[in-house]
């Protein structure tokens, strides 16, 4: 809760949300799911909202105060505690693709560059995950690039673009990629994720109808099960699975490929502190992308 005092004061030395957000580095967005949140906690509303307008009531006004003085007791405990003082943490997300290949020997060396600073790592669907750093939750996320713009407050760094294969069983008939598509079980990335719907937004570009047979979100789940002859899925060829499983065979679309861009959702550098800075650098130079501060 904390965190959510201190947005709260500032939104109430500069006036507005949009203002605070300006002046602590967050998006007004994220300056209103901070207060509902801080509402919910104390269970009743601290502002008066007419519109797009949030104005502090008497009872935020009161809790302005009593906010002064936690702060100012949360700062008294830290201060005997040299250890409290210099450690920080922050949260990282990550869709599961990315969590077992070069996040890990980024954050490893992160870490040894700041052993004082604790860091978190958060599942989940890209949309979630954008979402999430945009409210403040997350400082840092790798995901698929969203279908909308990211908020102006916000970048995006490329580091991998992966182009869609059909996997089938070794066994599969010698035909082309769409017969097959048409004729075997397809194993359907699941639609709720960003993969699956460029997934379903191909096949019925390509007018392919399919014969679901199963759906998943789970990369390695997916190729598994075309490995024991389940079906065909179409999956990303990400930088870790170069080498495919002798159960399967891998056809290129060709022309018709298509690609998912893999990327890091940031604040801007005037936003994040020197650790932050140095995370986002070093995970793209795990992937041999440029520096992160691509304009969104």
């Amino acid at each position: 809760m904390i965190r959510e005092l201190k947005t709260l004061l500032a939104v109430a030395s500069e006036g507005t949300f949009s203002a605070a957000g300006d002046k602590i580095g967050l998006t007004q967005s994220a300056i209103s799911a901070q207060m509902q949140r801080l509402e919910a906690e104390v269970g009743h509303d601290l502002f008066d909202r007419a519109g797009r307008t949030a104005r502090l009531n008497d009872r935020g006004h009161q809790m302005v105060g009593q906010a002064e003085q936690l702060i100012r007791m949360y700062a008294d405990l830290c201060a005997g505690n040299e250890a409290t003082t210099t450690s920080f943490r922050f949260s990282i997300g990550s869709i599961a693709s990315a969590q077992s290949h070069l996040l890990p020997e980024a954050i490893a060396r992160f870490h040894r560059q700041f052993p004082e600073v604790r860091t978190r790592l958060v599942p989940g669907l890209s949309m979630d995950l954008a979402h999430l750093v945009d409210a403040g939750e997350l400082e840092m996320a790798i995901v698929i690039r969203p279908p909308f713009s990211l908020h102006s407050d916000l970048r995006w760094t490329t580091l991998a673009r992966e182009p869609f294969r059909l996997v089938v069983p070794r066994d599969a008939p010698d035909i082309g990629w769409r017969e097959l598509l048409m004729t075997i079980p397809f194993i359907r990335y699941d639609r709720a994720s960003l993969a699956g719907r460029q997934v379903d937004r191909f096949l019925r570009r390509e007018h392919i109808a399919v014969k679901d047979v199963c759906e998943a979100d789970e990369l390695d789940a997916l190729i598994r099960l075309v490995a024991l002859g389940l079906g065909a899925s179409l999956v990303p060829q990400t930088m870790r699975n170069r080498r495919w499983p002798a159960a399967v065979r891998v056809i290129d679309l060709g022309e018709d490929t298509f690609h998912r861009d893999i990327g890091l959702v940031h604040r801007s550098k005037r936003n994040m502190n020197e650790a932050s800075r140095a995370l986002a650098q070093l995970i793209a130079e795990a992937y041999g992308a440029g520096p992160p501060e691509t304009p969104s």
